[in-house]
Formats: structure tokens, sequence, C-alpha cells
């Protein structure tokens, strides 16, 4: 994440990655307040063992950018509220990335779902992983189906 400030909505995809057993790092990473740092950790992710990169960051959010430009790795922009235009601004500085450096992006605020796009991405060598999601997929529809039984009940 790019600042302190993006703990909140980070941790929701923490949460989705450590209910599905998947090990992560989570570190802070700024593109503009500590570049270096930034660039290097793109360069060694992949030596570190990191199959793909989950980035939060508001405003200019260049954060996922910068890292895709230092590693082959995927990576999935999280587009965080973070000023006046409350996330607008990091959408487009996510998806709007040029030819050959792509930036997987989810909605603003949408780090769960960037979670479980790295947990796909990941399951696709890890038939245990894939295995968990089908579980979570049926889960998700067996609760849909509970909530009409439940809003249709006659009391």
């Amino acid at each position: 994440m790019g600042s302190p400030s993006d703990k909140p909505v980070m941790q929701e995809a923490a949460k989705v990655l450590e209910d599905f057993g998947v090990p992560y790092e989570f570190i802070i990473s700024s593109a503009h307040r500590n570049p270096e740092n930034t660039a290097l950790y793109g360069k060694e992710a992949s030596g570190k063992g990191i199959k793909v990169l989950i980035c939060g960051a508001g405003m200019a959010a260049h954060l996922a950018g910068t890292l895709a430009a230092y590693s082959v790795l995927p990576v999935i922009g999280v587009p965080l509220a973070g000023s006046s235009l409350l996330g607008l601004d990091a959408l487009l500085s996510t998806v709007q990335m040029p030819s050959g450096v792509p930036v997987a992006t989810v909605a603003v605020g949408g780090a769960k779902n960037a979670a479980y796009l790295a947990i796909e991405i990941l399951a696709l060598a890890d038939k245990g992983l894939e295995e968990k999601l089908l579980a979570f997929r049926m889960k998700m529809k067996q609760d849909i189906g509970k909530s009409n039984v439940e809003l249709n009940k006659k009391e």
C-alpha cells in the first residue's frame, strides 16, 4: 500500500488471503516518497517467492504501475478514495497503463476482489486452492438461496 492511511481497506484483502490460507506480505511503499525502495521491491519480489502483487494506492496511484514496470509478476491495482475526487483519480491512474505493462484493476476500494483475483491466478497452479475457490463459490450460491427463502417466508 502507498501509505499507512490505506491500511483499513487493504486489510480486507489480507483477511480474504488468510481465509484461503494464502501467505502474504503487508508493506507500505510509496512510488513517490520512496521510489528506490519501491523499484527494489518490484525487482526482488519474484526471487522472494511472491507470485502476484496487490497494490492499493489513492490519488496519483502510481504504486501498481511502478511495480509493474519493475516486475513481470501479475499486478493487481486497488484504487483508493483518498482525495476530493473520491477515487476516480486513482482509478484512472491505475487502469490507464501503457501497452505491454498491464495492471489488472478492481473497483475503487475493491481490495477483497483483488485478493479473490490473486487467488484465482494462484489456483491455476494449485489444485487445493482451486478446490477452496469452488467451495467458496458454492457457499455463496447457497447463501443467496437461503436469503431468498428467508426473504419470502410468511409469518
